[in-house]
């Protein structure tokens, strides 16, 4: 989602009389590496009573567009006018990589690349004030492994706290001496000094000249500034340095931010005066000079910080009750499910919540989040946990947890008490073989079946011996890091219980419905579960025992099914 601006800047000079232009140059165009998307852009040039003009476009030493302009002819007036289409796509200024060797400052560009950035890495001589602002800035900032955009950030924010912002008509730039000795100055003044400033420390930094956008916020801030009181534009200048893998890494000094979808670059040189919008020189005359700016929104997309109007919201119902008169009028049946995504409010930068799929702690939010649903709006619900959906790549599928009730609020299940979640179940000592074994019993025993149709279930001795073939002489599978691997897990496990070890115990039962007298069908309702019988028999196998499907799933899902009669 984004907004779309059309930017106009017109610039007029009227001479009393005719005059002499020399050529000009001309830098109003958006550069090659704005990161702000351009979709149109146009200049055009009036000289007043058809005096003819010629344009040619060319690249200056930097790589940046100059329109070059030739009059041939005396000229009354000159005007320049710019118009260009911008979508204002928020940028992250943080989005980058940075080589190795530059992660932490200091670092030493390569030869190579130390030639390349020459002119941005060219020192003026450093004056009192100028040493004595990064002598104290050495003291607070640096410390040992200090990361390289923590001190880019750092230096920018100090510098904006100590130099105040005015409006400054004067021509040309004030060199760092003066901005630090009357403490203020303008966007192209503070930018100047920050670029010294970076080159005293080692890093190539320039000088850049463009258009800053700035568009009024939906909603004011809960805290700090909310910005612009109105959609605003202007010609700002700030300062870029360059870090390896990064590349130029844009910073404004009058804001103490990094560069942003608002800044869109015309011209980055080495030295102000190159970066000049305008550059020319007429006759001797009297000149009237007019200066505009204006941006203008001429798309919205919708979004959550702007609420609809009473007209967008009318059209969405219009829209709908159209789209399911359609439906109804095709007999087409549609349900509806939801998946919700959240995220945790007390760790919105960790990896779970960015991109790692699973952890213990959602499984934890998740189970909490789940019971207090059910509380709410199912009582004496049957609460599942099982599996869900199964990814290319992962080794189990992910967990699920279900929750089934009846509409006619009748309860499924009495106790909550005797629903073993998994915090309740982290709480206590993990469960052993031997309670399988006596659970898998007392269940045959309530059900009125003999406890010698409980087998044990084992894992395929052939498969996990052709497993362990392909192992490296020297792999010990237990002395591996099985923390985190669920493969590792499920190895190790099986390793530590040995291949003749059962996995654990299975019961085969089938239930059998009873038949009811005739006069208690006509006068009582059927209750769920009452008046049923269970059977069990051997289950004949043709490798003597029970060998589950080869794995990671739970037994109950690994049983060999084909093999019953």
């Amino acid at each position: 989602m984004s907004i779309r601006v059309a930017l106009n800047h017109r610039t007029a000079y009227r001479f009393d009389r005719p005059v002499e232009l020399w050529p000009h140059e001309i830098r109003l165009r958006p550069a090659a590496h704005a990161r702000t998307p351009i979709h149109s852009y146009s200049l055009n040039i009036a000289t007043g009573g058809n005096a003819p003009h010629f344009i040619n476009w060319q690249q200056d030493p930097f790589g940046n567009w100059i329109a070059r302009l030739v009059f041939p002819e005396p000229a009354s007036e000159l005007t320049i006018e710019v118009d260009l289409v911008a979508d204002m796509t928020v940028i992250n200024p943080f989005d980058f990589f940075i080589e190795d060797y530059a992660e932490h400052y200091p670092f030493a560009y390569p030869e190579a690349l130390r030639r390349e950035l020459a002119p941005y890495l060219e020192l003026d001589p450093a004056g009192p004030l100028l040493t004595q602002w990064l002598a104290e800035a050495r003291g607070t900032i640096l410390h040992p492994e200090l990361r390289i955009i923590d001190l880019l950030v750092a230096v920018n924010q100090r510098l904006q706290a100590d130099i105040g912002y005015i409006v400054r008509m004067e021509p040309g730039v004030q060199t760092p001496e003066e901005t630090l000795d009357l403490r203020r100055g303008s966007c192209r003044d503070s930018a100047w000094l920050l670029v010294q400033v970076l080159r005293q420390m080692g890093l190539a930094a320039r000088f850049a000249s463009g258009y800053l956008i700035q568009l009024k916020a939906d909603q004011k801030a809960l805290d700090g500034p909310s910005g612009t009181e109105q959609d605003f534009t202007d010609l700002h200048a700030w300062t870029e340095a360059y870090i390896p893998g990064a590349g130029w890494i844009g910073l404004d000094p009058t804001s103490g931010l990094l560069a942003s979808e608002g800044h869109i670059p015309l011209a980055c040189t080495a030295l102000p005066a190159s970066a000049a919008p305008v550059i020319g020189a007429t006759g001797i005359c009297e000149t009237h000079f007019d200066f505009a700016m204006q941006v203008t929104r001429i798309h919205e997309d919708p979004r959550v910080t702007q609420p609809y109007t009473e007209a967008q919201w009318q059209a969405m119902l219009d829209l709908g009750h159209q789209v399911d008169a359609e439906l109804a009028a095709g007999d087409v049946r549609l349900t509806m499910g939801g998946e919700p995504t959240f995220v945790s409010i007390d760790d919105m930068d960790g990896a779970e919540w960015n991109f790692t799929a699973l952890s213990p702690k959602k499984r934890e939010l998740a189970e909490a989040l789940f019971l207090r649903l059910a509380g709410r709006f199912a009582p004496g619900a049957l609460l599942h946990y099982g599996q869900g959906k199964w990814y290319p790549g992962e080794p189990l599928p992910r967990w699920a947890l279900g929750c089934w009730w009846r509409t006619d609020g009748q309860p499924l299940w009495r106790d909550p008490a005797r629903l073993v979640t998994d915090t309740a179940t982290a709480a206590k000592s993990p469960a052993r073989r031997e309670d399988a074994l006596r659970f898998a019993c007392a269940l045959a025993r309530e059900l009125g079946l003999d406890a010698r149709f409980v087998i044990p279930a084992f894992e395929d001795v052939a498969h996990g011996l052709a497993q362990e073939q392909t192992w490296p002489e020297n792999f010990d599978p237990l002395a591996a890091n099985l923390k985190d691997a669920d493969e590792r897990k499920r190895l190790a496990s099986l390793m530590a219980r040995g291949l003749g070890e059962p996995a654990g115990y299975v019961l085969p039962i089938k239930a059998l419905a009873r038949p009811e007298p005739k006069a208690k069908r006509r006068t009582q309702a059927k209750t769920p579960g009452a008046g049923a019988e269970f059977r069990s028999s051997p289950w004949p196998l043709r490798r003597e025992h029970l060998y589950l499907i080869p794995g990671d799933s739970p037994l109950g899902l690994r049983l060999p099914l084909a093999s019953l009669p």
